[in-house]
């Protein structure tokens, strides 16, 4: 007889220990499962994110005059309905700014998601569908602020709203602003959006990082071409024009005709170019545009880098006639938008003014770019000075190395599967405010066809309108970025 197999403490059959380390595996699973955060089910969320987006289209918000109200009342609604803290925050009652919070652990700065709830003025009679009815035709949306600028509105919507629902751990806060007024104050008043918050109600929004407007996801084709993400902006000045003369009969020509003398100001500030001037963004910008363009295109990038050369002047003057938006990129730029003078065909008259759309390179010097205009000028008849236009703050750019950079690098990649290139925004944006404050922005921005501009159909255009699917994947990729500069390791 075979003796019996000892079952004494630090004996037992091997099949016994295999078993108990499977048992501990399991348990270890299972309580990593249950410490992982969990994820929205976006496909599930569709539905409710198109009912969101469209009762906010739907809100006639056009500034003049804003009417932001019914858009944060309609937000604030929703959030009370979650039970997720909102506030209102108003320097006019009719063009209120919200501000909701879902709270971190605090162990980082928070993170800040803006968009603006008023929208541009429209022409109904241009427009194929009403342009406040949010008209869903042949996988499109069609409405005033289906790009610019409610996406961010009702992505920020949801990604709070799924934070609390699915109760998930945050390393920081994160908030969202709904604000108003970002296509301009009415005139005279006070700026009731983001100026006021950043002087009065800074605390509220205080953060170590900001997603906002102001990038762009380029379709050509309907194929993904590459993903801009604004890092820094140009900063909006006006010059204003004056040349002064000799009024008198329009019978007899005079040498000093004032708008002789402004046509000659305007026609020479039209055909000058500033020179050309890269920054840290507009260099890696061009960079990454050349690796990923087609020889001929990718020549021209690559010799931009090196502004002095003749390869360089070559591809400027291409830019110019073709690519214009590349061109200011390069430089301050100069436009003459706005002629005045005379009353009367004969009369001659003594005083005639021309209003020039500049916007600065960030690091530009004012004063000293003023002289240059001057010079370009050169008629003393022509007094050269800037305009009463609101200035913006001029902030830092947002690094290419921060953790949020290489967040929205990594959710392009996961949901674009393209290239990010950073981006100096020649426009302007709202992020200018809070970079002076400190926070890093960085602009994105849904994906729109390329097309769709010369089409009529972009942002400011006489019919505005949003690929249904491009909106959806916009919330995910934002979502993307939340979850990974936010949510708890």
């Amino acid at each position: 007889m075979k003796p019996r197999r000892s079952t004494q403490s630090g004996q037992r059959p091997q099949r016994y220990f295999f078993s108990a380390c499977s048992a501990f595996s399991a348990l270890t699973v299972v309580a990593v499962l249950a410490q992982a955060p969990r994820t929205p089910d976006w496909r599930a969320l569709e539905n409710e994110t198109m009912q969101h987006f469209q009762a906010l289209l739907r809100l006639d918000t056009s500034n003049p005059p804003g009417n932001e109200k019914l858009a944060t009342d309609y937000l604030q609604r929703v959030f009370e309905r979650e039970g997720i803290p909102s506030q209102v925050l108003a320097l006019d009652a009719n063009r209120p700014n919200l501000v909701a919070r879902i709270k971190g652990n605090g162990s980082k700065r928070p993170l800040l998601l803006m968009g603006h709830t008023d929208v541009v003025t429209v022409d109904p009679k241009k427009w194929t569908f009403p342009p406040f009815s949010a008209t869903r035709d042949g996988g499109y949306v069609y409405s005033r602020g289906s790009l610019d600028d409610k996406p961010h509105v009702v992505a920020g919507l949801m990604i709070l709203l799924e934070l609390k629902r699915l109760n998930v751990p945050l390393d920081r806060d994160v908030i969202f602003l709904a604000e108003a007024s970002e296509e301009g104050s009415t005139s005279g008043a006070p700026p009731p959006g983001i100026d006021f918050m950043v002087n009065q109600h800074h605390d509220a929004i205080d953060a170590e990082y900001c997603l906002a407007e102001g990038g762009a996801v380029t379709r050509t084709g309907g194929k993904v071409m590459f993903a801009a993400v604004q890092t820094l902006e140009k900063n909006p000045r006006a010059i204003e024009l004056t040349a002064r003369g000799t009024s008198g009969h329009a019978s007899m020509p005079l040498t000093d005709n004032s708008l002789v003398h402004l046509a000659a100001a305007v026609a020479a500030l039209g055909r000058w170019r500033a020179p050309i001037r890269l920054n840290e963004t507009t260099t890696e910008y061009f960079k990454r545009l050349a690796a990923i363009s087609p020889a001929a295109e990718a020549e021209r990038y690559r010799a931009i880098l090196a502004p002095d050369s003749a390869k360089a002047k070559e591809a400027d003057e291409y830019f110019a006639r073709n690519e214009p938006r590349f061109a200011s990129m390069l430089r301050t730029s100069v436009t003459p938008t706005i002629v005045q003078g005379g009353y009367r065909v004969n009369v001659i008259p003594s005083e005639a003014k021309a209003t020039l759309d500049v916007r600065l390179l960030p690091d530009e010097d004012p004063v000293r770019f003023l002289e240059a205009v001057r010079r370009i000028v050169n008629d003393p008849a022509v007094a050269v000075a800037y305009g009463q236009r609101t200035q913006r703050p001029i902030g830092k750019s947002a690094r290419l190395n921060s953790e949020a950079f290489g967040a929205i690098e990594a959710a392009v990649t996961r949901q674009y599967e393209t290239t990010t290139l950073p981006m100096m925004g020649t426009g302007a944006t709202d992020m200018s405010q809070v970079r002076a404050k400190g926070t890093e922005c960085y602009g994105i921005s849904p994906a729109s066809d390329s097309e769709d501009g010369p089409k009529g159909f972009g942002a400011h255009s006489d019919q505005e309108r949003i690929l249904e699917a491009e909106l959806h994947r916009f919330v995910r990729f934002e979502w993307d970025v939340v979850s990974s500069l936010a949510v708890r390791k």
